[in-house]
């Protein structure tokens, strides 16, 4: 007989085991689905359970460039036989672009940064003069973990660095210019949900950059990192309802929502993670453990299939 399980779909094992140990404290049935590679079989039936896809945007930079196109006809194919799907076809669409998060972020009236989307040096080169704001950043339109992300004072700074040999493309070749928002207090904050509930908040001190992943394995050397993420319990009421409204619109159930408290104290909103991670310094100071939380949610919904 077919045991009901929870298939997760991902790409990298560092990423997922501690929601697999949460699962196994739980005894919660299990299979991991690697898509790092594969293939699809649309004749047959989905198995019996429920599906959650954890897939990243930053998979090209272990190596798995096609992951998440792979994943997107996956989802599909599941959604096509009505099997339960948590981050379904809609996140990953919004997981590897950028622009299409600002657009969906726009439509539920939440503020976002002045952004534009160019492909080719002389396309950044006049994205940023339209922009006409100093300094001002350039990003990937699918990036994932920060990466690419840089602040430039003058469009002679951008020039230098489009034509040097630093100048890092996206792996989609869609580069972003956006105006930058100054943190009020020097940090950014991840506002966390999970099965499309306001779960917690985390303030991460952006001073050292930009590269701001929470994952114990994106922590790279010897540099104290713990004190960078801090977890806050809660957030203006109207903010969490509009990002909840947001989520549930899109069809997105675990997510993280990037946003800045600008100098006049307004949220702007800059990034939507539906593959999120969870810092277990932060999490171990505040007693709350969004990763088990997580596990919980996916065996409930489990149990009620």
């Amino acid at each position: 007989m077919n045991v009901k399980k929870i298939y997760i779909i991902h790409e990298n094992n560092d990423w997922t085991r501690h929601l697999t140990a949460r699962l196994d404290e739980l005894k919660a049935p299990y299979e991991l689905w690697d898509l790092s590679d594969g293939m699809i079989d649309i004749q047959e039936e989905p198995p019996e359970g429920i599906f959650y896809n954890r897939m990243s945007a930053s998979s090209h930079t272990r190596g798995h460039r096609y992951a998440p196109e792979l994943t997107d006809n996956l989802l599909t194919w599941l959604e096509s036989h009505h099997a339960v799907v948590f981050n379904g076809t809609k996140a990953i669409e919004l997981e590897v672009s950028k622009l299409k998060q600002h657009l969906a972020l726009q439509k539920y009236g939440i503020k976002t940064p002045e952004t534009y989307g160019a492909v080719g040096k002389e396309n950044i080169l006049k994205a940023a003069e339209k922009l006409n704001q100093f300094p001002f950043i350039i990003k990937h339109n699918r990036a994932g973990k920060g990466l690419g992300v840089r602040l430039l004072n003058s469009i002679e700074e951008l020039k230098a660095y489009v034509d040097g040999p630093e100048f890092e493309d996206s792996i989609d070749g869609i580069s972003l210019i956006q105006a930058y928002v100054k943190p009020a207090d020097g940090t950014i904050v991840r506002s966390e949900f999970i099965g499309g509930k306001f779960f917690y908040a985390v303030k991460v001190d952006s001073s050292d950059g930009f590269e701001l992943c929470p994952a114990d394995s994106c922590q790279i050397g010897d540099v104290p990192v713990a004190n960078k993420f801090t977890i806050i319990d809660s957030l203006p009421n109207e903010q969490i309802e509009q990002y909840e409204q947001f989520l549930k619109g899109q069809h997105i159930d675990v997510a993280a929502i990037e946003f800045i408290f600008d100098v006049n104290g307004q949220a702007q909103a800059y990034d939507v993670n539906t593959n999120t991670n969870y810092n277990a310094d932060a999490e171990k100071a505040a007693g709350k453990y969004a990763m088990l939380e997580l596990a919980n949610f996916l065996k409930s919904e489990l149990e009620k299939r």
